[in-house]
Order: C-alpha cells, then sequence, then structure tokens
C-alpha cells in the first residue's frame, strides 16, 4: 500500500467525504482487527455520518454518471482529446 493510496484516502475521507478511514496510514504494517472493520461498518450504517456519506456518496455517484454520459462535461473532454490524437 503505498504510492497513491495515502493521497486517495484523503481525498476519499477528508475532501470528497464519501468514506470513512479505518486506520490510519502512520500504521500500515498493522494488521486491521476485525472488531475496527466491525466499528467502521456499525458507524456508516446506524449513524448520522454514515447516513451524511450515504447521501454524499448518492450526490457524487449521479454527478459522475451526467458527466460521462453522452453530452457530459467528462465525455465531451475526452472525445476531444481522442480527437487531436487521432489526427
Amino acid at each position: 500500500m503505498q504510492g497513491d493510496q495515502p493521497i486517495n484516502a484523503v481525498l476519499i475521507t477528508d475532501v470528497l467525504k464519501v468514506g470513512v478511514l479505518v486506520r490510519n496510514w502512520t500504521r500500515k504494517d498493522e494488521l486491521v482487527s476485525s472488531s475496527v472493520i466491525s466499528e467502521v461498518v456499525k458507524k456508516l450504517m446506524d449513524s448520522e455520518e454514515g447516513d451524511e456519506v450515504g447521501k454524499r456518496t448518492e450526490k457524487f455517484g449521479n454527478e459522475l454518471r451526467e458527466a460521462t454520459a453522452d453530452g457530459g462535461v467528462s465525455r465531451i473532454e475526452l472525445d476531444s482529446f481522442i480527437a487531436h490524437i487521432s489526427r
């Protein structure tokens, strides 16, 4: 677990807030116990924080689908890039 994974964890948990941290990256060599996983799952399934994460995740997913659909901004940019390199 190296490279971009710590940055991705910050993006998901602190910036986009569509996930929760299971273990701090400074403790990357430690095994995550089943009790820790259980606590995180319970937190996501049965708490106000979990509800908020779910709502943000759903909103983010909808925006992503719109951006990548025909006519979406990401799709337009990708098509433009492909057209440029295909000349």
